[in-house]
């Protein structure tokens, strides 16, 4: 064993994190934190791991689930196309393997929704394969200890690390090595305020001995967020509401949400009811505009979405809005999953005021 792994190793035995899918072998379980935890803060992703792994304990009870029921425990965690992913793959295993993962990278990096670094890291975390399983944490340990200054964002960069992190794992324990990695790079030699005075590997890291902590790891770009403009029309009419199931490829696939009208930048509510997909909507029937939200923003990871909620009511009972939308009623709407900027506004005093049954 190097003297790297053995002073990561080291430190992990003091300090190693305790979380839920370290007590198992069990590659289904292993499989749903892995792909849990992408975009996903460990702390918040502890409860949703334990809740999940309660109601599907099994890749049977997962691939057998509505992907409704899978949906909706999503809900609040983001990504829903994780979830979707994670259905479709348990449905593959079920049906052309029998129930059994595959075991090694090759076999499990066909799974929808694996990519190299979960397939790496099921492979060593549930069956002791001696392989790096190399995410974030890791690009940016290895820039800071051996200095390397290629961007992390380039196939070169990639390429430059991939090697230096394969050729550290410890062969006679990488499902401990892996761990130890990724909790140092998260509570240690983190993004930002690296805890450097305090690490054990301080004397001989290239980035601490010159000054370019900072600098590390490097980026050739920066993500460019674009803003959208929603404006969320919440129907009522009598006890009833409409909704509508979210396709193709944009944010929220297969969430349901609201009749909804986007624009290219701010507008004045009364653009939004003289609009073209107001009057499509709605054609002639008489509405009432019940309520109207002030504009807020909700930042994704590449969008920031500027939102307004009209609560308006429907004169005409017999009234159908043109689209394709599901009539439910107001109260059965929580049974759906929907995007956690709805459950937010549902809870707002407005929405409980106005959006009612009765």
């Amino acid at each position: 064993m190097n003297c790297f792994s053995t002073q990561i190793i080291s430190w992990y035995a003091q300090n190693k994190r305790d979380l839920p899918w370290r007590h198992t072998q069990d590659p289904y379980k292993i499989w749903i934190s892995e792909i849990m935890l992408q975009q996903t803060r460990v702390d918040q992703g502890i409860g949703y791991y334990n809740r999940f792994i309660a109601i599907f304990p099994t890749v049977y009870d997962l691939a057998n689930a509505p992907l409704d029921n899978v949906l909706k425990l999503w809900q609040g965690l983001g990504y829903y196309n994780r979830a979707c992913n994670l259905h479709v793959a348990a449905k593959g295993v079920v049906s052309e393997l029998g129930g059994k993962f595959p075991t090694s990278c090759g076999e499990l990096i066909k799974l929808k929704g694996v990519g190299d670094y979960t397939a790496s890291a099921i492979a060593a975390f549930a069956f002791k394969i001696p392989i790096a399983a190399v995410d974030g944490n890791v690009y940016r340990i290895f820039s800071r200890y051996y200095g390397v200054f290629t961007p992390i964002d380039t196939t070169q960069g990639k390429k430059e690390l991939n090697a230096l992190a394969q050729e550290m794992v410890d062969k006679s324990q990488p499902d401990v090595y892996n761990q130890a990695i990724m909790d140092f790079g998260a509570l240690m030699c983190s993004p930002k305020k690296p805890q450097c005075y305090d690490c054990p590997l301080l004397e001989s890291c290239y980035a601490f001995r010159n000054g370019c902590v900072d600098r590390l790891p490097a980026k050739s770009k920066k993500i460019v967020q674009r803003t959208r403009y929603f404006s969320y029309l919440m129907i009522k009419q009598g006890k009833y509401t409409y909704i509508h199931k979210r396709q193709g490829k944009d944010i929220w696939h297969s969430l349901y949400d609201f009749p909804m009208i986007e624009t290219a930048k701010e507008v004045k509510p009364v653009t939004i009811v003289k609009s073209k997909e107001w009057k499509e909507l709605f054609g002639k029937t008489k509405v009432n505009i019940l309520h109207m939200s002030d504009l807020t923003k909700y930042p994704l990871s590449h969008q920031i979405l500027m939102t307004r909620f009209y609560i308006v009511e429907l004169g005409s009972a017999a009234y159908l809005p043109n689209g394709d939308f599901i009539k439910i009623k107001i109260d059965e709407l929580a049974q759906y999953s929907t995007p956690i900027l709805i459950n937010n506004y549902m809870a707002a005093e407005a929405a409980e005021k106005y959006f009612t049954d009765r």
